[in-house]
């Protein structure tokens, strides 16, 4: 198991950064708005970012688990904002690809920390790796999600006459 965000220095420009475009991203989209409105970022460094959120009534499927399109939603954002870590941009490109497997489940006043991770950006493709944990005492327990994402990222080139 990777290191809680607990243990980790962020980088403050990161940190910045990455707290400035959630909470632009936060009210344009009426879906994080609605999900992830309860959600801290805990931790921002290049290419790494945690956050916690506390589960509620509206996280919850009909087994009062997390619903798999919460935790789809949460990889959906934070493989953005890992991308946008590496470099501090603030446009981090289209979905691809996003692959979830649910290996555990958290349900209602649960907290749950979310590592996202730039495994690679490059010129065209980004691809990250998100991790949801349940939390047990305040530290980080049980991987309950993984999932990866891959984002087409390239910028279009602006024409020069």
């Amino acid at each position: 198991m990777s290191s809680s965000s607990s243990t980790l220095q962020s980088n403050p420009d990161t940190l910045s950064h990455i707290e400035q475009l959630w909470s632009t991203l936060l009210p344009a989209s009426p879906v994080y708005s609605f999900l992830l409105s309860g959600l801290r970022i805990t931790h921002a460094s290049p290419g790494l970012i945690h956050a916690r959120l506390v589960l509620t009534k509206e996280h919850l499927n009909s087994k009062l688990g997390i619903h798999g399109s919460v935790s789809a939603t949460i990889i959906d954002a934070f493989g953005g904002l890992a991308i946008a870590s590496t470099d501090l941009r603030e446009k981090t490109g289209a979905s691809v690809d996003l692959n979830v497997s649910y290996l555990g489940s958290a349900g209602m006043g649960d907290e749950i920390e979310i590592e996202g991770k730039a495994d690679k950006v490059g010129g065209s493709l980004a691809f990250t790796s998100v991790t949801l944990y349940k939390v047990k005492e305040g530290a980080r327990d049980a991987v309950i999600v993984i999932g990866r994402h891959t984002k087409f990222v390239r910028q279009p080139t602006i024409k020069r006459e």
